[in-house]
């Protein structure tokens, strides 16, 4: 088999975000809108685009269908080849398999280990099969690096720490209260960081979740987003007795809560535990808090300790990861050249079912009349006989090639089978 897979794309390394927009196909993944059809070489198509990256994977035959997916992606965005490839990455072949298993794991991700990207490939394989682009290869490439990013992560612990601060945040608040569903907690502020923090706590199975902003509306926003409910700024402290854990976020000049102001509000909750993480610059809460019985407080600096120290441990863990996705590369790769030896064992197949055919309807006319039973028993012998006649050339054809350390070795097996048994 000739086809060959071609990757090619942008990311966050090679593009500014102003670039990723305006090449992005988000708006060119449907059946009706497909950027890259097949014919012209392309056999076989996917496309992944998301706000860090877009690429194409293409399967087709020699080099022309790589120019071909380059130029359908540049005039499906009204822009032309010279200004798409001062951008691009492309790979071939066993490369493009060894990306596509690294993003699949997310090795290639700007976070190492987040897990989003796998839920967009998933998305963009999905997009591919319902706009029927997806062939054989990409099929099995897919599902191969689903399974690969399983492997890395039971495998690894390239995911299994915190780094970003509102995540770390949230973690946090989980080694101090293991049973999440049992509390509840307060999100001050509505912004990007306020957001994030209240998405994972959400995840963690937070019972409860309030929502108090300057801004009354953005507050109602952020809460009906995640099913939470949204409280006036200026009820902040009563609220405050009703929250286990507290995430403040806001983009105020001085602090909103100081010591004087949580005294009166573990008062009111008869000291129970109260976890304040910190997370605005500057800091939303006066550190004199942490002096404080029944109060942990954390800010964005000992979260960002925590977060330098996960990501370095994520980056040894990064190392047994990209071992996983070379070996599975090979694997795949195997199983790829192993489709060059198909057309044969099908042709062989077919020339004795021929053969078979002929031979029985002699042997029957022969025969005169016979009664199933008898006809039967012929049909079943013949097809054992040439089960057993292609056994041996079938099996040489397989030999060769778990022996080939070179797809020409397998290839010379394949023109010596179709030579001695005239297939072509």
């Amino acid at each position: 088999m000739n086809s060959t897979i071609h990757l090619i794309g942008l990311n966050h390394r090679t593009a500014a975000v102003n670039v990723r927009e305006s090449f992005a196909l988000s708006g060119f993944c449907s059946p009706d809108t497909w950027a890259v059809p097949l014919g012209n070489g392309i056999s076989e198509s996917l496309i992944l685009s998301t706000c860090n990256r877009v690429e194409i994977l293409i399967v087709g035959d020699g080099d022309t269908p790589r120019l071909r997916a380059m130029e359908c992606w540049a005039k499906a965005r009204g822009k032309t080849m010279s200004e798409l490839e001062p951008y691009l990455y492309q790979y071939h072949g066993a490369e493009a398999v060894r990306h596509l298993f690294s993003v699949a794991s997310s090795l290639d991700s700007l976070v190492l280990g987040e897990p989003q990207i796998l839920g967009q490939l998933k998305s963009a394989y999905r997009k591919a099969t319902e706009s029927r682009t997806a062939g054989t290869i990409i099929n099995r490439l897919l599902h191969k690096s689903f399974s690969v990013a399983k492997r890395v992560r039971s495998e690894t612990g390239v995911a299994s720490s915190a780094v970003s601060v509102s995540y770390a945040a949230v973690e946090l608040a989980k080694r101090i209260f293991d049973d999440m569903d049992r509390h509840d907690a307060l999100i001050i502020g509505a912004g990007e960081m306020a957001e994030l923090a209240a998405m994972h706590l959400k995840q963690a199975g937070i019972r409860r979740m309030l929502v108090a902003n300057r801004t009354f509306a953005k507050a109602e926003e952020l809460a009906s987003s995640l099913g939470g409910i949204a409280v006036p700024f200026d009820e902040l402290f009563d609220r405050l007795v009703d929250a286990d854990i507290v995430i403040s976020s806001t983009g105020s000049p001085d602090a909103i809560i100081n010591a004087g102001d949580m005294r009166g509000v573990l008062k009111k909750r008869r000291h129970r535990p109260m976890f304040l993480i910190d997370i605005a610059m500057p800091r939303d809460i006066d550190p004199a808090v942490n002096a404080l019985d029944n109060i942990y407080l954390y800010d964005i600096d000992d979260l960002k300790e925590i977060v330098e120290e996960n990501i370095a441990g994520r980056r040894e863990e990064a190392v047994k990861a990209k071992a996983i996705v070379d070996e599975e590369t090979q694997a795949f790769l195997q199983w790829l050249d192993s489709l060059a030896l198909q057309p044969t064992i099908v042709a062989l197949g077919d020339r004795g079912r021929r053969i078979m055919d002929e031979e029985l309807s002699k042997t029957l006319h022969r025969l005169g009349n016979v009664d199933d039973s008898v006809r039967e028993a012929l049909d079943v012998m013949a097809e054992s006989l040439i089960r057993r006649f292609n056994h041996e050339p079938i099996a040489f054809l397989k030999n060769r090639f778990h022996e080939a350390k070179d797809p020409a070795y397998t290839m010379q097996a394949v023109d010596t089978v179709k030579k001695v048994f005239r297939l072509d």
